[in-house]
């Protein structure tokens, strides 16, 4: 059984469609074979490992209530693929946006679904995520959190001698502790998904969110996307970029 894992978001890093393909294959078994979906060019490829493969599984943002353009041509592409060279695949669908719905993903859950229905592949269901991009925010904390606990561990085992100081390390516990629950309903939901691709079975439909209350999530989201349009440059580059003195 092979499974390919598609990454369909434009980012070329640190992009919420990879955490979550991350997650999922700890729970699929089989030969994997994840492939990132950018360009046109990354088209053929990918087409080359559906050949032998028996499921699918597309991780993608919402855009504009739907499909990335990019992934229209390729789902185009690929539907005459299927057809010439008489593929059935299985395909599971992971979805996540920046609003806190994961029912948001609806309508693009819906365009698979008709995808499948016009290309001959089985539509299996996939997941809507809400506050995507919150959550993969949390891999990033886990990351730093990780590395404050060596950096502290080997602090204290200079000037203690104690490679195991317990503030650090009870504090470190606490944060993993935390950001498990705002994972775990997609940890749930990714579980159940690997599951039904392991026996070929239908998933359904299914919407979670990362679990923070929705007055905190968008105070949480207002001052994330302030500081990324400082860092970026949006917020100032308007008032910073030099002027061209007006043609006379």
């Amino acid at each position: 059984m092979k499974t390919v894992f598609i990454n369909c978001s434009p980012k070329k890093r640190f992009c919420a469609s990879a955490y979550f393909i991350m997650l999922l294959r700890l729970f699929t078994s089989g030969k994997k074979v994840s492939e990132k979906l950018r360009t046109p060019a990354d088209s053929q490829r990918i087409l080359e490992q559906l050949r032998d493969a028996s499921s699918v599984v597309f991780s993608l943002p919402l855009y504009v209530d739907g499909i990335p353009s990019h992934v229209l041509r390729f789902m185009e592409t690929m539907e005459s693929y299927c057809k010439e060279n008489g593929l059935h695949l299985n395909v599971y669908v992971i979805a996540n946006n920046g609003f806190i719905e994961g029912k948001q993903n609806e309508p693009l859950m819906q365009m698979f679904e008709h995808f499948c229905t016009r290309s001959g592949n089985n539509w299996m269901g996939g997941v809507g995520i809400g506050g995507g991009v919150m959550l993969n925010v949390t891999r990033i904390m886990f990351v730093v959190q990780v590395a404050i606990l060596l950096l502290n561990i080997l602090l204290s085992l200079i000037h203690t001698g104690n490679p195991f100081p317990a503030g650090p390390i009870e504090s470190f516990e606490e944060n993993v502790l935390l950001l498990l629950f705002f994972n775990c309903g997609v940890l749930f939901y990714l579980v159940l998904m690997g599951r039904s691709i392991r026996s070929g079975t239908a998933f359904g439909k299914r919407y979670t969110r990362i679990m923070v209350p929705s007055f905190l999530f968008i105070l949480f989201a207002d001052i994330f996307f302030i500081i990324i349009s400082a860092f970026e440059g949006g917020l100032f580059r308007g008032w910073l970029s030099r002027k061209k003195p007006d043609n006379m």
